[in-house]
């Protein structure tokens, strides 16, 4: 009775073995399962807010030059996007009574924080994706060095703050998988 309750239990083991075996041979999921991983470990998640500011620059910022109600052209000191990043982009009333708002350049930036998050977290491994991520992200740190230089929408402060983080992605997500490559290879310190 024992023997046939093992043997009952070897068969069971073994059909699932064959069944997970043969469902791996089809491929659909799973390996549409490791594009997908794959393609989020190398893309860095910070070029979601880059680009959600690009294209509100391109969309909503207007000349530096403009010209008053006598027909003078007037410069301003400021970029041109600013007065759009500072329009309310969500307001609460508070229980002290004041009204806390958040404003479209702040809402930028809280995104950039839980993307920043995330890819701090996707630097913990060590494979050849999170170096490609870092390769990327270092060059997206450039293209923002260059836009906040030269592009006038770009000289805000929202995206100085974002231009820091995307350094910051750079430098945390190198030592951080330097740091995990030492403790996954038992690099001594002696």
């Amino acid at each position: 009775m024992k023997k046939d309750t093992q043997a009952a239990v070897i068969g069971a083991f073994v059909a699932r073995k064959e069944r997970r075996a043969g469902r791996k041979g089809t491929g659909s999921s799973t390996e549409k399962g490791y594009f997908m991983r794959a393609i989020f470990g190398i893309f860095p998640l910070l070029i979601i807010p880059v680009a959600l500011y690009n294209l509100l620059a391109m969309i909503a910022g207007g000349p530096a030059v403009t010209t008053n109600e006598l027909g003078e052209v007037v410069a301003t000191n400021t970029a041109p996007l600013q007065a759009v990043l500072n329009q309310t982009f969500f307001s609460l009333p508070m229980i002290s009574g004041v009204r806390w708002e958040l404003t479209q350049g702040d809402a930028i930036l809280l995104a950039a924080i839980v993307f920043l998050f995330l890819e701090i977290l996707k630097s913990t491994s060590t494979g050849t994706s999170t170096i490609i991520n870092h390769a990327i992200s270092m060059m997206l740190f450039i293209l923002c060095l260059i836009e906040f230089l030269l592009a006038q929408n770009f000289a805000t402060s929202t995206f100085f703050i974002l231009m820091s983080m995307t350094l910051l992605d750079v430098l945390a997500g190198v030592v951080v998988t330097i740091v995990s490559a030492r403790r996954d290879f038992g690099v001594d310190h002696g």
